[in-house]
C-alpha cells in the first residue's frame, strides 16, 4: 500500500536534509580553504550591482538560503543553512529589506541579517507643519495621503490629554520617522508620531498643571512660536511677549493664525492684505482675544519648552528686523520706532 503524499513529502525532505549534511561536511572534510572560500570571501560577481533581499517576517533558514543562492551570494544553500546552524543564528536572522553588497561574504551577509541591518525609508516631518502639510510630505515618501489624513483627524488617541481636540492637530511631533512598510501604512505613521508627542510632553505634565494651562492651550501658544522664529534663542522671548499680551487682555496680532485661517479657507495666496486682518475667523487673532480655538501646527520641543520657560521681562511687542532675528519692545511707541526703522523704510510689512 502506498505512502499517503504527506509522509512521502517528509520523507524527501529528511532524505534532503540528510544529503545536504553530508555534502556539508564532506566540504568541511575538503579543508578549511574550501569552507573559507565559501563564507569568507565574497563569490558574486563585484562588478554586479547591489542586491535587494526582502525576508519576511517568520521566514526559515531554508527560505533564506535559496533566495541568497539566486542572488548569487553562495554556491550552495545548505552551505548558509550550515554555517547558520553552527553559528547559532538560526532564531536570531531578522526580517525586513536588506541590500547587500556585492563585495559581501556570505558571513558578512549573515552578521548583516543577525544585526538586523535593514534598509530604513525614513520620513522627516518639520516643525510647524499643519495636517495637510504633514500629508503632502507623507505622499511624497509614497505614504497614503488620505489615509494619513483619516487617521490624523480622529482625535481618539489624544483624548486623554486634550478631551477638546477635534483632530490631531498639532499633536504629530515633527520628527523622523521609519515608513511602514506593511500595513496601514498612513494610520502606523500617524500612531508613532502621537506616540512621540505623548514622550515629549507627558514628562511635562506637572509643569503644565503649575502653569495653569491646559495641554491644549500650551500646544496652541507654542505653535505660535514656533511659526514666528525659527531661532532657538529667541523663543522663550516670543513666547513671554504672548504670555505678557494675554494677561493684559491684548489682542495677539500673530500672522501665522491668519495664514492658517485663509489656508483653511483655500484662499492663501502667499501674501496677507490689510483686509485679510479683518477675516471672520476664529483663529483671526487680529479680530479674536485670547489664543486660538487650537493649535495651528505641530510645535517641536524648544517650542514647547519656550512657553513653559518664557523669558523674564515686560515685552509687549515685536518686529522683524529682515535678518531672522526681531526687535523686542516694552512699550507702543518704542515699537512703532523699531516699526519705522525695520519695516517701513524696507516697504514690507511684519509685526506683532
Amino acid at each position: 500500500m502506498p505512502a499517503p503524499k504527506r509522509r512521502r513529502s517528509r520523507r524527501r525532505a529528511l532524505v534532503g536534509g540528510v544529503l545536504a549534511t553530508f555534502a556539508a561536511l564532506g566540504l568541511l572534510w575538503g579543508g578549511r580553504e574550501a569552507w573559507r572560500h565559501e563564507t569568507e570571501r565574497p563569490i558574486r560577481d563585484l562588478g554586479a550591482p547591489p542586491a535587494t533581499l526582502e525576508i519576511p517576517p517568520g521566514a526559515s533558514a531554508d527560505w533564506i538560503a535559496r533566495q541568497l543562492y539566486a542572488l548569487g551570494f553562495v554556491h550552495h544553500p545548505f552551505v548558509f543553512r550550515v554555517l547558520v546552524h553552527t553559528r547559532g543564528a538560526g532564531a536570531s536572522l531578522r526580517a525586513g529589506e536588506y541590500a547587500l553588497d556585492s563585495s559581501l561574504s556570505l558571513a558578512q551577509v549573515v552578521d548583516k541579517l543577525v544585526r538586523g541591518d535593514v534598509v530604513r525609508h525614513e520620513i522627516t516631518f518639520p516643525e510647524g507643519k499643519n495636517l495637510a502639510e504633514a500629508a503632502e510630505i507623507a505622499a511624497a515618501r509614497k505614504v497614503d495621503a488620505a489615509a494619513f489624513l483619516a487617521a490624523a483627524r480622529d482625535p481618539a488617541a489624544i483624548r486623554g490629554l486634550d478631551p477638546k481636540a477635534p483632530d490631531l492637530e498639532g499633536y504629530l511631533f515633527p520628527d523622523t520617522y521609519d515608513i511602514p512598510q506593511s500595513g496601514d501604512t498612513g494610520a502606523i505613521l500617524v500612531s508613532r508620531m502621537v506616540g512621540r508627542f505623548r514622550s515629549v510632553i507627558e514628562p511635562e505634565l506637572p509643569r503644565i498643571r503649575a502653569s495653569r494651562m491646559t495641554v491644549r492651550e500650551v500646544v496652541t501658544l507654542a505653535s505660535l512660536v514656533e511659526l514666528e522664529t525659527a531661532r532657538v534663542d529667541e523663543r522663550p522671548r516670543i513666547a513671554a511677549v504672548f504670555l505678557n499680551r494675554l494677561a493684559r487682555g491684548m489682542l495677539l496680532q500673530t500672522d501665522p493664525t491668519i495664514i492658517y485661517a485663509l489656508k483653511r479657507k483655500g484662499t492663501w495666496n502667499g501674501n496677507i492684505r490689510l483686509v485679510d486682518l479683518g477675516l471672520d475667523s476664529p483663529f483671526n487673532t487680529y479680530r479674536v482675544a485670547g489664543l486660538p480655538p487650537g493649535p495651528i501646527a505641530s510645535p517641536g520641543k524648544d517650542a514647547l519648552r519656550a512657553v513653559l520657560e518664557p523669558a523674564p521681562g515686560k515685552d509687549l511687542y515685536f518686529v522683524s528686523r529682515n535678518d531672522g532675528t526681531h526687535q523686542f519692545s516694552e512699550t507702543l511707541a518704542e515699537h512703532n520706532r523699531a516699526v519705522d526703522l525695520y519695516q517701513k523704510r524696507r516697504g514690507s510689512r511684519r509685526e506683532s
